[in-house]
């Protein structure tokens, strides 16, 4: 395996890692192994794309009208 140095971090990164380390229950080396892991592999995002998307969800069905009443029907629907 290779090893790889980075200066300079700021100290709110490093305090930050830590903390999610700790609450992974992974060392340090390892939470940062993580993360460069989660970014190498991350596919990044059209932003065009992403917004044309939300507005394909966000539009209203017009044959359905969400009231108070059909939400609380769908809050105890199937419950006991």
């Amino acid at each position: 395996m290779a090893t790889l140095t980075i200066k300079n971090i700021p100290e709110p990164l490093v305090r930050k890692l830590k903390n999610q380390a700790e609450v992974h229950r992974r060392s340090l080396n390892h939470e940062v192994i993580q993360c460069l892991e989660q970014a190498a592999g991350s596919v990044p995002l059209n932003p065009e794309s992403l917004i044309a998307h939300a507005r394909t969800i966000r539009k209203s069905p017009t044959t359905t009208r969400l009231t108070d009443r059909t939400l609380q029907k769908l809050r105890t629907e199937g419950r006991p």
